[in-house]
């Protein structure tokens, strides 16, 4: 039974430890991309507020070191008691469903830990890193959007997906105790749904959006599932067959649902195991990319060259099977652990230090911390050299700081028609002129 929670007034509270669930690692390491972050100021309780549009409300999620507090907004404002408390109540039942809470992760990493000593070494630093249990329909088109990608051009692409397809439900203003105080109210758009994506017409527009290629694959994708399987929803359900179709692949072995996810529009069997491992129940799955092989072969032995090599099937049979015989039945869940504390965004991540437990400031970015060594009274010819560097690294500090600001301006600043250097010119004018 949750309770109202005094630690952070007006959100409800589950006792949970971070050891169970981290937020800010979970959340921002390309398991999900719609989830809005705020960072909180050092008086706050907790150092963020998480919040997701769902159908019917937005979840508000902050974490303390021993709890999980959370709170939904409604469209309908005006609930009595007993009707808030009823629909507290099922977004409690979500949130143990969608981070499973019902797998006791500590347990895991104990077995993971006894079984590979190099997760030993990681499992403190990254603890607290399970697998979401996400709707299919939207993990299936976010992992389209993943090909050839990164983060926060993925992140781009599904909210554009929302907020161009999907009315918006709520408008909430941004927390009370928000770092960035000057933020106005925000829209917050449901996932879209399949039959509002099949409509020949929707991959133009989606093409105009920038997502090249993939336009097709997501609303070939849509129009194959409602073809096949209706858009009539239901009595007593609120969600269309093909939506019923996928979540019923939960119920198939793995080589069945993985078969039919194979059928789809830019569905290949990277992007069938994310969606299997992510939202199908398939903890074993490993989902296996040239960086989940370099993994394979810089920590478990396995035989390859360390530059990048072409994916064939049997090579990626090779790294699945390989690595499910360290882990086992939660391999998929272990890989996502070795998957996070590998990635750039991550490499301070959980470390002694001020910002030791602070969200990654740009995940997925391209940036990096550069630093020179001096030496005692160095020679003219070394002097040179110095000033030499210096130069050079202060051109790759400028851009890559350009590179990191347009990451950050995701939401406020994406039109597909402008290049990225059109867009950083617009900004410079607006600083200038004091837009």
């Amino acid at each position: 039974m949750a309770t109202v929670s005094n630690a952070v007034f007006g959100f409800r509270c589950l006792p949970l430890p971070i050891a169970q669930l981290s937020l800010d690692a979970v959340l921002n390491c390309g398991q999900s991309f719609r989830w809005s972050a705020f960072p909180l100021k050092s008086e706050a309780a907790s150092t963020h507020e998480y919040r997701l549009c769902l159908r019917d409300r937005v979840v508000c999620l902050r974490q303390t070191h021993d709890a999980l507090h959370y709170r939904s907004v409604f469209a309908s404002r005006t609930l009595d008691q007993a009707q808030e408390d009823s629909k507290e109540e099922e977004t409690l039942a979500w949130i143990n469903d969608y981070f499973q809470l019902n797998v006791d992760l500590a347990e895991l990493y104990e077995q993971w830990s006894q079984r590979d000593p190099v997760f030993l070494k990681l499992k403190d630093r990254f603890s607290g890193i399970r697998m979401l249990r996400q709707d299919p329909f939207e993990c299936l088109l976010s992992f389209i959007c993943s090909s050839n990608n990164n983060i926060a051009r993925i992140t781009k692409m599904v909210r554009a997906l929302c907020t161009e397809f999907s009315p918006a439900l709520v408008s909430v203003e941004p927390p009370i105790e928000s770092v960035e105080s000057e933020l106005e109210p925000q829209d917050y758009h449901p996932f879209p749904s399949p039959s509002t994506l099949a409509p020949p017409e929707v991959s133009a527009k989606l093409r105009s959006l920038g997502f090249g290629y993939r336009a097709e694959f997501i609303q070939k994708t849509a129009k194959m599932l409602v073809d096949a399987h209706g858009s009539t929803i239901a009595a007593g359900s609120n969600i269309e067959p093909p939506e019923e179709f996928l979540r019923s692949l939960r119920s198939m072995d793995t080589a069945a649902a993985r078969s039919e996810l194979l059928e789809l529009m830019g569905v290949g069997r990277k992007v069938a195991d994310c969606i299997l491992l992510m939202s199908l129940d398939k903890p074993e799955v490993v989902p296996v990319d040239t960086h989940v092989h370099q993994i394979a072969i810089k920590h478990y032995g396995l035989s390859g060259s360390k530059t990048k090599t072409a994916m064939s099937p049997a090579l990626y049979e090779q790294v699945n099977s390989k690595l499910v015989g360290v882990w086992g039945e939660y391999a998929g869940w272990a890989h996502s652990v070795l998957f996070t504390s590998d990635l750039k965004a991550f490499s301070s991540y959980g470390l002694a230090s001020a910002e030791s437990s602070a969200i990654p400031a740009s995940t997925g970015s391209m940036s990096e911390t550069f630093t020179l060594v001096s030496s005692p009274s160095p020679s003219p010819r070394k002097r040179k050299l110095k000033q030499t560097v210096e130069s050079e690294l202060h051109v790759v500090k400028t851009a890559t700081s350009l590179i990191v600001e347009e990451q950050k301006n995701v939401a406020t600043d994406y039109e597909p028609s402008l290049s990225m250097a059109d867009r950083v010119k617009r900004r410079r004018r607006g600083k200038t002129t004091g837009i």
